[in-house]
């Protein structure tokens, strides 16, 4: 009852999609059974179609049969996500994660007054919601609220959790295309440049977010607020800086959409770089799509350099042709035409200004967040944008649906089209894939890319925000 229907399918979306973007509370908008039945329930399933679809793509670019899909997600649920869940939940308990079916709690404050504490099956959804590259919470403060994530301890193991098997997908790949014929110093460096330019994505991303932070905001300054500890603002004191800047990058590079403080508080530059990753949605990525959207740009970088020297382009000695390119291109705009169109949209009708609570620069990037975290499928949010509208609910259901569905298509479509190629000998003109160069030449192709696409609307919104605070 406390959900009408644009809401619940917002809600139903968000959670099919592996988004876990929430417009309402945990808490308070769900009971515990549609918590434990419904939002648990999905967040397996979701996680296990995004590693499943990741592993047919992988086996077409290896030359081998794409496989089955219903034999892929019973195995990875029933392998990989379950067993890892119950021992990450096992832990949260240990810290203190609450792990119940009983009702809420009413207690006697110290102030001599009655509160109802909402507690409920924290523990299992906390473990499969990171493993899951998931994100949403079990309340609406999700992992800054001490009952979901309690101590350093658990913090870390939130972040591990996360960064786990989104990882894990990008060695797997590197070990299933590794041609056992060849030498064994070949093993998995296909898998290490992509690691690497990922992890020099990620690595550029946390260094902007923590030195912003660490500078503090300037407003807060003049007023004789002491900042040496940086901007604590929306932050937990537990946690500080530090560990707040790095828990925005993982969730965000990660595409998993928990939060240990609020992003809606972070400082101009702090808040781009989580918005940055979003748009990207290549920095490591979900569960099997960020490995997915890499190929992507490795399969332009290719193509690219293949025109400058005058060549063929080939990607693991398949040539790349005509429509391997459009299925990329589809790919790679679909991803900008969301994000930016639905924001255009917003700022341009009367029901989407109305859930823009900031003037200025800052409510535009409440926007562009929002729509990004949502085609993205990461699940975060400015949490100062009233978002639970119908117009809010739809456009962001929709672009969680597109933002997931289109590309993993496209992206399914590339590998049988690979798959069905004939191999191509290597030559003295064959662009290696496997070398530092081309790890490098992988991170100049995805951040131009950014820059062409989403620098004009990022102007608009952080930078112009920056600047107007420090200038």
């Amino acid at each position: 009852d406390s959900m009408e229907p644009s809401l619940s399918f917002n809600t139903i979306i968000s959670f099919m999609t592996n988004t876990n973007l929430q417009h309402y509370a945990g808490e308070s908008g769900l009971s515990n059974a549609s918590q434990m039945c419904v939002i648990i329930y999905m967040m397996f399933t979701s996680a296990a179609t995004g590693y499943a679809a990741c592993m047919a793509f992988c086996r077409g670019l290896a030359g081998r049969q794409i496989g089955n899909f219903y034999r892929d997600v019973v195995r990875i649920i029933t392998r990989v996500l379950i067993p890892l869940s119950f021992l990450v939940g096992l832990f949260l308990v240990s810290q203190g994660t609450p792990q119940t079916l009983g009702g809420n709690l009413t207690v006697h404050t110290i102030e001599g007054k009655l509160q109802d504490i909402a507690v409920g099956p924290v523990a299992a959804l906390e473990s499969i919601k990171h493993l899951g590259t998931n994100g949403g919470g079990f309340f609406g403060a999700n992992s800054t609220t001490p009952f979901e994530n309690p101590t350093i301890l658990s913090d870390i193991t939130e972040l591990i959790s996360m960064m786990l098997l989104p990882g894990a997908c990008i060695v797997t790949f590197g070990h299933m295309i590794h041609d056992k014929k060849k030498e064994k110093a070949a093993y998995g460096k296909q898998g290490a440049v992509i690691f690497g330019a990922m992890a020099i994505l990620f690595t550029v991303g946390l260094v902007i977010c923590y030195h912003a932070e660490m500078a503090g905001n300037p407003v807060i300054g003049n007023m004789g607020i002491d900042q040496t500890a940086g901007n604590m603002e929306g932050k937990e004191v537990r946690f500080g800086v530090a560990q707040s800047a790095l828990f925005t990058t993982v969730t965000t590079s990660f595409t998993t959409g928990t939060v240990n403080n609020m992003h809606d508080t972070l400082t101009p530059l702090g808040g781009m770089v989580p918005m940055l990753h979003m748009m990207l949605n290549c920095v490591f990525g979900g569960k099997g799509v960020g490995l997915m959207n890499m190929i992507m740009y490795v399969i332009l970088a290719v193509f690219i350099c293949g025109l400058m020297v005058g060549r063929t382009p080939e990607y693991l000695n398949k040539k790349i042709e005509g429509k391997e390119m459009k299925l990329v291109a589809i790919c790679i705009l679909i991803h900008p035409l969301l994000i930016l169109g639905f924001s255009a949209l917003a700022i341009s009708v009367q029901a989407g200004l109305d859930g823009i609570t900031n003037p200025g620069y800052h409510g535009l990037s409440q926007v562009l967040y929002e729509y990004a975290s949502s085609a993205a499928n990461n699940g975060s949010g400015f949490e100062g944008l009233a978002d639970n509208s119908v117009f809010w609910n739809m456009t962001t259901g929709f672009a969680m649906f597109f933002g997931r569905y289109i590309a993993m298509v496209a992206q399914l479509a590339i590998a049988g089209s690979l798959l069905a190629k004939r191999k191509m000998n290597e030559t003295i003109g064959t662009l290696r894939t496997d070398n530092v160069t081309f790890m490098l030449i992988l991170v100049f192709i995805v951040y131009i890319f950014a820059a062409l696409t989403f620098f004009p609307a990022l102007a608009l919104g952080p930078i112009a925000e920056h600047l107007s605070l420090w200038m």
